[in-house]
């Protein structure tokens, strides 16, 4: 069954109240997504707009709920070296566990102690990486989602990997320039010089030919 996202404006927000507080519990679903904004770096990304379908998987656990989707997605940039148009076709996998939110923990004066226990430990993993937490029943899979978008992307995206790129005096494709292709190089130094004697060749072109 596919889904459309909650909110146009926040499409990655997940309701998870069918599963708050009942571990084992499981449920799975297609994603129907429009992205909101442009994802990715400066030469390459997924465009605002795109039509993404993830498939998700949110299982309850002691803890909080975790989830796994799975997004397939087309990126597109220019070539690092001819700025030629490419695209690049994205698998990407998430899977995070988002921990209730402390003040759930502590409601009940039962629970205080054992709530603050859990608030050490939590401290403890928070010191070795960073922890998703659930806003009440809404879940916020924007963050991984846009990690995983920015790793799976490559650095310099290539049209071909033996793409010779741009001649970097004229900026045209080296593919579509002749094999003898060069230019002139001068010593700025000498440069003056050199337009000075064109003009006086020239020149004297010129009155040869008024001669004859």
């Amino acid at each position: 069954m596919v889904l459309s996202s909650m909110s146009k404006a926040a499409p990655f927000l997940i309701d998870t109240r069918e599963l708050i507080r009942r571990p084992g519990e499981m449920r799975e679903s297609t994603i129907e997504i429009v992205t909101p904004y442009a994802i990715g770096i400066d030469v390459i990304g997924i465009p605002t707009g795109s039509q993404l379908l993830m498939d998700l998987r949110l299982e309850s656990v002691i803890e909080g709920v975790l989830a796994t989707a799975t997004v397939e997605a087309t990126a597109v940039g220019e070539c690092a070296r001819c700025l030629d148009p490419v695209s690049e076709d994205l698998d990407l996998y998430i899977q995070e566990l988002y921990l209730y939110d402390d003040d759930e923990r502590a409601s009940g004066g039962k629970k205080a102690k054992k709530a603050a226990k859990h608030r050490e430990e939590d401290e403890e993993m928070e010191a070795d990486e960073a922890l998703y937490r659930l806003d009440g029943e809404m879940l916020d899979l924007e963050p991984p989602f846009l990690d995983a978008v920015v790793l799976a992307l490559p650095f310099a995206p290539l049209c071909d990997p033996e793409c010779p790129g741009l001649c970097v005096e004229c900026g045209l494709p080296w593919r579509e320039l002749p094999a003898d292709h060069a230019h002139e190089m001068v010593d700025p130094r000498w440069a003056d010089l050199k337009n000075r004697l064109d003009l006086g060749g020239s020149a004297e072109m010129g009155d040869t030919s008024s001669s004859g």
